[in-house]
C-alpha cells in the first residue's frame, strides 16, 4: 500500500542551475533594481526626447492616418541621440573602421573613454566621501565645500611652493586631502561634541567654501597678473598629474589613483577595526556605546576621513587635465553629483565606483549628444536624477516589472543604514 503511494506521489524535479539563475534574476535584487532603474530612465528620457522635438510632434498631428511616420521619426530621434551618447561615451565605431583601415588614427578610438574616465575620476572621491559618511551614520551633504578647499589647497601647493616632480605632485595632491579633511573635522567635532546635525553644518559649510574660493582667486599673489578676470596663476607641471595616453587625450593618473583609493576604502570598511566601530556605530549609535566603543571619536574620524577623499577630488580638478588655475566654478558640481553616485553604488565601495563610471559616461556622452543629435545637455542631468529616483525606490521598479519579492525587504532597508 505504502509503494503505492510513493508511486503516485509527484516527484520533485530538480531545479537546473539555468534554471536558478534565472529565477534569481527577475529577483528584486540590488543588481536587477540597479539595472532596471537605468533601464526606465533612459525610456523616460527618449519619451522627453521625443516630446522636446517639435519636427517629431509635429508628425503626431496625423497619427490616426498614418501612424507608421510618427513611430519611424520617433525611433530615428531616440536612437539617434542615445547612438551619439554611446560614441561619446565608448567607443565610436567608424573611428575604429578608419583606424583598422589607416585612415584614422588610434586617438580617435580612445577618446571616448578617455573623456568618461576623465569625468569619472572626481566623481569616485567624492562619491566614496559621502559613502563612507552614510556608513557611519552621517549624512555628508559637504562633500562640495570638502572639495573646494581641497582645490584651493592643492592649486596653492601647486603654484607657491617649487618642488621637484614627483615631489611636488604628492604634496599638491596631500595638500588637498588635507584641505578636504578639515572641512570635515568642522562638522564632524560640532556632531560629536554639541550633536549639532551635520546636515546643517555640511550644507552652511559649503557656502563658506564657496565664497572663500571666489574671495582668494583676486587676491594679490594668487590672481593671475596678466588677467583681469577672477582666476589664478596656474599650477605648475611639476604638480600635475601625468597623462596615460599622451598629450591629446585627457584621461591621466588620477584614475588609478581612484581604483586605489575604492580599494582601501573597502579594506577600511571590511577589514579593519576602525570599518567595524564605523559600521557598528552607523548602525545602532546606542548599542555602540554600550559595547564601549567611542561614537564621538567615531563621528570625528568618519568625517575626516570623508573630507579628505573629497578633498582629493577636488584636487583631481586643478592637477588634472580639467582645468589648471583656480576659478570659481573649478570643481563644478563634483560635491554633490557625489551624493548621486553614491545612492547609485548603495554606498558600498565598488559599487560606487561603478556609479561614477555610469555618470562620467553619461556626462561624456552627453557632450556628444548635444553637439552631434542638438539635444539639450540637461537631459543628461534629468537622466541621472530618474536614476536616482528608481534606485531609492525599489518598490516601484518591483511593481512595474513584477519582480518577485522574495528579497525586495532587504532593498528597502539597503539605504536606511547610514542615514
Amino acid at each position: 500500500m505504502s509503494t503505492a503511494t510513493e508511486e503516485k506521489a509527484p516527484q520533485q524535479r530538480k531545479e537546473s542551475f539555468a534554471e536558478a539563475f534565472l529565477h534569481g534574476l527577475w529577483a528584486a535584487n540590488t543588481v536587477t533594481v540597479t539595472i532596471l532603474a537605468v533601464v526606465l530612465a533612459l525610456v523616460i528620457g527618449g519619451i522627453l526626447i521625443i516630446v522636446s522635438d517639435p519636427d517629431v510632434m509635429a508628425q503626431y498631428g496625423y497619427f490616426t492616418a498614418r501612424p507608421g511616420d510618427a513611430l519611424q521619426a520617433s525611433w530615428d530621434v531616440v536612437s539617434n541621440a542615445y547612438a551619439s551618447l554611446f560614441k561619446g561615451s565608448v567607443v565610436d565605431p567608424a573611428a575604429v573602421s578608419d583606424w583598422i583601415s589607416g585612415d584614422g588614427s588610434w586617438e580617435r578610438v580612445f577618446a571616448p573613454i578617455s573623456e568618461t574616465l576623465t569625468y569619472t575620476t572626481p566623481l569616485v572621491f567624492t562619491g566614496l566621501s559621502v559613502a563612507l559618511a552614510f556608513r557611519g551614520g552621517l549624512f555628508n551633504i559637504g562633500a562640495q565645500g570638502q572639495a573646494i578647499v581641497g582645490v584651493i589647497l592643492a592649486a596653492l601647493a601647486g603654484f607657491l611652493i617649487p618642488l621637484p616632480p614627483v615631489i611636488h605632485l604628492i604634496v599638491a595632491l596631500l595638500a588637498g586631502a588635507l584641505g578636504g579633511a578639515i572641512w570635515g573635522f568642522i562638522p564632524g567635532f560640532l556632531k560629536a561634541r554639541t550633536g549639532a546635525h551635520e546636515v546643517i553644518n555640511t550644507i552652511m559649510l559649503n557656502y563658506v567654501a564657496l565664497y572663500f574660493l571666489t574671495w582668494i582667486i583676486v587676491q594679490k599673489g594668487i590672481q593671475n597678473p596678466d588677467r583681469t578676470d577672477a582666476i589664478s596663476k596656474p599650477v605648475d607641471s611639476s604638480a600635475q598629474l601625468p597623462r596615460l595616453l599622451g598629450d591629446n587625450l585627457r584621461v591621466h593618473a588620477g584614475i588609478i589613483l581612484a581604483v586605489l583609493v575604492t580599494w582601501g576604502v573597502a579594506w577600511l570598511l571590511n577589514r579593519s577595526t576602525l570599518g567595524f566601530e564605523l559600521r557598528a556605530v552607523g548602525n545602532n549609535p546606542d548599542a555602540s556605546r554600550t559595547a564601549g566603543i567611542s561614537v564621538t571619536a567615531t563621528y570625528v574620524s568618519v568625517m575626516v576621513i570623508a573630507g579628505a577623499l573629497a578633498g582629493l577630488g577636488g584636487a583631481n580638478m586643478v592637477v588634472g587635465s580639467t582645468a589648471d588655475a583656480l576659478t570659481p566654478l573649478v570643481v563644478a558640481q563634483i560635491g554633490f553629483d557625489g551624493i548621486l553616485v553614491a545612492l547609485l553604488g548603495r554606498v558600498r565601495p565598488w559599487g560606487v565606483a561603478l556609479a561614477a563610471l555610469l555618470f562620467g559616461a553619461l556626462r561624456a556622452g552627453g557632450n556628444t549628444m548635444q553637439s552631434v543629435s542638438s539635444i539639450s545637455l540637461e537631459l543628461v542631468t534629468v537622466l541621472q536624477a530618474l536614476i536616482v529616483i528608481f534606485i531609492a525606490a525599489p518598490a516601484l521598479v518591483k511593481a512595474i516589472f513584477r519582480l518577485r519579492a522574495a528579497r525586495a525587504a532587504r532593498l528597502s532597508t539597503s539605504l536606511a543604514k547610514g542615514w
